[in-house]
């Protein structure tokens, strides 16, 4: 489905968002920077986490309406 695509898509940019702020972190020359590199890492773990969800609730979602459909077809 293209809404499950579209959501791995941000999933694969928290990836790169994850890694940018390992490497900004580790290269950083002041606290400051840090704390920019604190806020992608938090967001990104944050829209990770909530399209994993997501995902999820679609898997359960399409596994329910197979049952459903599966259980009218033998009526």
């Amino acid at each position: 489905k293209n809404c499950n695509e579209n959501i791995r898509n941000v999933i694969r940019l928290t990836r790169k968002m994850i890694s940018v702020a390992d490497k900004g972190d580790s290269e950083r020359e002041d606290r400051s920077c840090g704390v920019i590199y604190g806020i992608l890492r938090d967001t990104a773990y944050k829209l990770d986490k909530l399209s994993n969800d997501e995902l999820e609730i679609h898997r359960r979602n399409e596994t329910a309406s197979k049952l459903e459909k599966s259980d009218f077809d033998k009526k």
